[in-house]
């Protein structure tokens, strides 16, 4: 009966419904199960694959387990490093399916997808690199992509800008035209099959719903993928090809817009009326050629569907929303993209879910399901033949579109969370405590008066690279209209110089650390043509009391800018005086270097207890910017005897006056002080024999280049540059 009420063409799997019909004689499900293990009946897919001749055949003995990167009901997914071989050392992703575990219809799907990854050769594709069997176990070794699952952790985090979107629609759309020109339908698009290798280009996997041999005169009619991501021909059972690809592609485009899907009812039979019946919402923020091609894809009728044509793919790159890509470069993977995963260690995994990673990696000892189970994966195993431009942003339009996605239009910062005590307060905003109001969780609120500073940049900074583990971390965005609000983590740790300075003793070995951690987060941004601008004690964090350098965090990125020029300069002075480079001082464009300038004055101040060019709580603001001009500064006398030549020989890089022959964040990093920090000296630096032990508690000095003007015409100054307290202080402030 319930065979006979499916619709033509449509596939099931036969063992789930004979079991469920036979639920009330469990001694005929008996006789079904032993009838089963005939499964050598079952027939393979045929495909054509090739296997190098003379490379090695894998097992899993050639492969050390490091983490668990993800798990489900058919097995894990492991980062694994291989220990034999021509690629002895190379880390790769290996997944792991237990046959017992896999039904039939699932064991098919799974040579499916290994087939057709034998078949595929593609830079935006996942690359299967070995695939090979036990008796209860099947393996595949892919590669190992270090950005992870980012694109669901992004969805939710991040608003995408539509140049950000543009990037990794084009690049996905090259990767479905390349399975649909070997007659392979996709059928399975959503974020968490679309992973980013550590350069930030796109890696389309898991193909276990993928169908071959379907073109464009042919159908398939299996009901499977994620509902919400179904083309209406999928969720009808009346057939679909290629065309329901272009159908997800567009509901992927509306989610990383908008951060919601475009039709998603309050269960699966709610959101499937909906994929049929119900009329888009297309949001009026979006650009005339975004709106015009989510209406072109989604289209109820498969035929009238951009990219259903003759011309396929090339539909969608005439569209003008593409109109600026150059589709040549993106193949080659010559056009940067817009974001760049964390990471440090080649075997980090920043970008995946530590329920998965914080786990001990194990394969365990697998089932097998049958005696002829073997025969029916017989063709499984392979070795791979090689195994052996910046968009500007428009003051204030585009924190509108972060708020709707994250609460539509009406959520108020005051309805989620109740404001508490100042933290810090500086020129243009107000940080507090805050507390949310329904778990009564602590976090930070910045509250930025929109008339006096356009938070555009710092919003979108954060947003796109908070991910980072010593990054402040957003959580939240809110506009009243007057304010912007920015909720953080809320940094219970404090400063780094507080923490410092409160210890009894402190250590080249223990600086050295600190630096390494800041400057690690600094090459990163750098990376990524990001410049912090206003790295100072005040804004460099701890998240606990923990003592432990890994959980500094990077803050405040109100003045920090994303290098837009072709010669990589930036050319509007910003900056923390005592912190500032020389050649920000001349009105020079300057660049990265500026940051490591900073770093070197922190670090000075970490080894002597006070700062390069401030030699007292009675010098005025003209004395130490002439100093910093010059570029002078000592490294004898007090407490630098005690240092280290090391140490003073990367400061003397990182304070060179020439940007030019400043150290970069990475020839820092590759410093031997910083390299080798495990075996710098444990005793304490004697700083109480410091001319000048005093804490440099500065108050923001933002000078642009008017006020400088302004300055050098009335030589006064209208601004606060230092407030100068003693060791024991115990004052405090958040450096807004």
């Amino acid at each position: 009966f319930i065979l006979g009420n499916l619709e033509f063409g449509e596939e099931t799997d036969f063992s789930v419904v004979l079991i469920s019909s036979l639920s009330p004689f469990p001694h005929l499900i008996f006789f079904f199960f032993f009838f089963l293990q005939d499964e050598g009946n079952v027939k393979e897919i045929p495909i054509t694959h090739h296997v190098k001749e003379g490379c090695e055949k894998a097992d899993p003995a050639q492969f050390e387990l490091l983490k668990v990167l993800g798990q489900g009901s058919f097995g894990k997914v492991f980062l694994v490093r291989k220990i034999i071989g021509p690629d002895a050392g190379q880390l790769y992703a290996m997944k792991v399916l237990k046959k017992a575990s896999l039904k039939v219809r699932d064991r098919v799907r799974t040579k499916m997808e290994r087939d057709i990854l034998v078949e595929v050769n593609h830079p935006f594709i996942v690359k299967l690199h070995y695939a090979f069997q036990t008796e209860g176990k099947l393996y595949l070794i892919l590669d190992f992509l270090r950005g992870g699952d980012v694109f669901t952790r992004l969805s939710k985090e991040v608003m995408f800008t539509e140049e950000d979107v543009k990037f990794y629609l084009a690049e996905l759309a090259l990767a479905l035209d390349h399975l649909h020109s070997l007659g392979i339908v996709y059928r399975d698009l959503k974020p968490e099959n679309i992973l980013l290798d550590e350069a930030g280009h796109i890696k389309l996997t898991d193909f276990g719903l993928s169908k071959e041999s379907v073109d464009q005169e042919k159908k398939a009619y299996s009901f499977c993928g994620t509902v919400e991501y179904m083309a209406p021909e999928v969720v009808n059972r009346r057939g679909h090809n290629q065309s329901a690809d272009w159908w997800s592609f567009g509901v992927l485009m509306f989610e990383m817009l908008t951060g919601t899907l475009p039709f998603q009812g309050k269960d699966r039979n709610e959101t499937m009326n909906m994929i049929l019946k119900a009329k888009l919402g297309m949001p009026q923020f979006l650009s005339p050629e975004a709106q015009s091609l989510l209406r072109m894809l989604f289209k109820r009728n498969p035929s009238n569907r951009l990219g259903a044509g003759s011309d396929g793919v090339e539909e969608i790159k005439r569209h003008p929303f593409f109109s600026t890509v150059d589709w040549n470069k993106l193949f080659r993977r010559e056009i940067q993209p817009p974001f760049k995963p964390a990471s440090g260690k080649p075997e980090d995994t920043f970008c995946f879910d530590p329920e998965f990673t914080a786990k001990t990696p194990k394969d365990s000892p697998g089932v097998p399901p049958s005696a002829n189970a073997h025969q029916l994966f017989k063709g499984f195993s392979f070795v791979a033949t090689t195994a052996i431009e910046d968009h500007k942003i428009s003051p204030l339009t585009n924190i509108l579109p972060i708020v709707q996605q994250l609460h539509g239009n009406s959520a108020q910062f005051t309805d989620v969370y109740e404001l508490k005590e100042d933290i810090g307060v500086g020129s243009y905003s107000v940080c507090k405590r805050c507390v949310h109001i329904a778990t009564n969780m602590e976090f930070a609120v910045k509250i930025i008066d929109k008339s006096k500073r356009d938070p555009s940049e710092e919003i979108e900074i954060l947003m796109r690279y908070g991910q980072h583990p010593n990054i402040i971390t957003l959580k939240d965005v809110y506009d009243d209209g007057r304010y912007i609000y920015l909720v953080t983590e809320l940094m219970k740790g404090g400063e780094l110089l507080d923490r410092i300075l409160r210890q009894k003793y402190f250590s080249e070995r223990e600086a050295s650390a600190v630096l390494y951690t800041i400057t690690k987060t600094v090459d990163y941004l750098h990376c990524q043509g990001v410049v912090h601008r206003d790295l100072k004690p005040s804004n460099i964090l701890y998240m606990d009391d923990s003592n432990n350098a890994d959980s500094i965090r990077i803050c405040d990125f109100g003045f920090a800018k994303q290098l837009r020029g072709e010669n990589g300069l930036l050319l509007t002075p910003c900056y923390t005086a005592n912190f500032v480079a020389p050649e920000v001082l001349m009105r020079q464009g300057y660049d990265a270097a500026c940051d490591i300038w900073s770093l070197g004055v922190l670090l000075y101040t970490m080894l002597a207890g006070y700062t390069p060019f401030a030699n007292g709580p009675n010098d005025t603001p003209e004395e130490i910017l002439l100093r910093i001009g010059s570029g002078k500064f000592s490294l004898s006398g007090g407490n630098w005897d005690t240092v280290s030549d090391a140490a003073k020989d990367l400061l003397s890089h990182m304070l060179h006056v020439d940007p030019h022959q400043r150290y970069t964040a990475e020839q820092v990093l590759k410093h031997s002080w910083i390299a080798c920090r495990d075996q710098l000296p444990h005793y304490q630096l004697n700083r109480q024999d410091a001319p000048h032990l005093v804490k440099v508690k500065q108050k923001v000095l933002h000078l642009n280049m008017c006020e400088l003007l302004t300055f050098e015409r009335k030589a006064v100054f209208f601004l606060t540059l230092l407030i100068i307290i003693c060791l024991n202080s115990s004052c405090s402030f958040s450096g807004i």
